[in-house]
C-alpha cells in the first residue's frame, strides 16, 4: 500500500546509521530485496528506509522518526519533559530533521516534512511494519510521551500499545529489556522462513519467534551488530454471531 503523508508524532521513517554502510547495503537488500539509491533504500521503486554513514553527533543503529510538523515547537516539548536534544534541526533531502532523547534516554528522531514524508509502502513485505519502545521504566515513559505527544498507554492486545489522542494505535512497548531505545520492525511473509534467510547472510536471531500483538515477531542481530525486529501478521478468523431475540425479531418483521 502507498503512503503518502503521516499525521503528527507518527512513527515515519527509520534509517540505519552504520560504520560500514556498503556491507549493510548488501545484507539488507538480500534479506528484503531493498535498492540502494543514495542515502535511500528503496523496495519497488518506492522509498522504505534510510542509510547513513556513523559521524560522532549520531548513535549507530537503527533510528524511529516521528513525523513533527514544526519541529522547534516539538523540540521544546522534548526538553520541556526532561528530555535532550542531540543533534539540532538540520536540512534533508525533502526534510528537516533533528535527534532527541526522551528522559529515560531513549533516542528517537523528529522528521518535518518539506517534500519528502518518509515511508511510501506500508502493508507489505520488506516494509517498515511497526515501532516499539524498548524500556522498563513505563511511569517515566508515559509521562515524557503523554507530555510530548498527547499518548497514552494501554494493553488491549496482551502487550503494551501506544495510542495517539485520537486513540489510534501508534507504536508499541516492550518491558523486560537492560537498554532503553526504540526498535523499528519490518513487514515478512513468514517468520521462519526469515529466520533461515538470517542466518545464511551472516545475522543471528536474538529473540522469538513470539506472539506479539496480532502477528508473530523475531528479534534479529544484523552482521555488524546492529538489532531490529520483523513481523508477520497473523491471520484471525472473525466469528459473528447473532443473539437469540435477534432472529426472533427478524421472523416477526418478515415472517409476519
Amino acid at each position: 500500500m502507498r503512503i503518502r503523508g503521516f499525521a503528527p508524532s507518527t512513527p515515519c521513517w527509520a534509517e540505519l546509521t552504520t560504520s560500514d554502510p556498503a556491507r549493510a547495503a548488501r545484507f539488507y537488500a538480500d534479506l528484503f530485496g531493498w535498492e540502494l539509491d543514495g542515502d535511500r533504500f528503496l523496495l519497488d521503486g518506492r522509498p522504505v528506509a534510510g542509510l547513513a554513514r556513523s559521524r560522532p553527533d549520531r548513535p549507530e543503529g537503527w533510528l524511529t522518526y516521528l513525523a513533527a510538523p514544526d519541529l522547534e515547537q516539538t523540540i521544546q516539548r522534548v526538553e520541556g519533559a526532561y528530555g535532550r536534544t542531540l543533534v539540532r534541526p538540520e536540512e534533508r533531502s525533502g526534510a528537516r530533521s533533528a535527534i532527541v532523547a526522551d528522559s529515560s534516554g531513549a533516542i528517537f528522531g523528529l522528521w518535518q516534512a518539506a517534500g519528502f514524508a518518509g515511508a511510501q509502502l506500508r502493508g507489505e513485505p520488506g516494509a517498515m511494519a511497526w515501532s516499539d519502545l524498548l524500556t522498563d521504566g513505563i511511569g517515566q515513559a508515559t509521562a515524557f510521551y503523554g507530555s510530548v505527544f498527547g499518548w497514552s498507554l494501554t494493553h488491549e492486545f496482551g502487550s503494551g500499545e501506544w495510542l495517539t489522542e485520537a486513540h489510534d494505535s501508534v507504536a508499541g512497548l516492550i518491558t523486560g529489556r537492560y537498554d532503553f531505545r526504540w526498535q523499528p520492525s519490518f513487514q515478512v511473509g513468514d517468520c521462519l522462513d526469515l529466520i533461515d534467510k538470517v542466518a545464511r547472510l551472516g545475522g543471528r536471531v536474538a529473540a522469538g519467534p513470539m506472539e506479539m500483538g496480532l502477528g508473530k515477531y523475531v528479534e534479529i542481530i544484523d552482521p555488524l551488530g546492529t538489532p531490529f525486529a520483523v513481523t508477520a501478521p497473523v491471520p484471525r478468523p472473525v466469528e459473528l454471531s447473532v443473539a437469540y431475540n435477534d432472529i426472533i425479531g427478524l421472523e416477526l418483521t418478515y415472517g409476519g
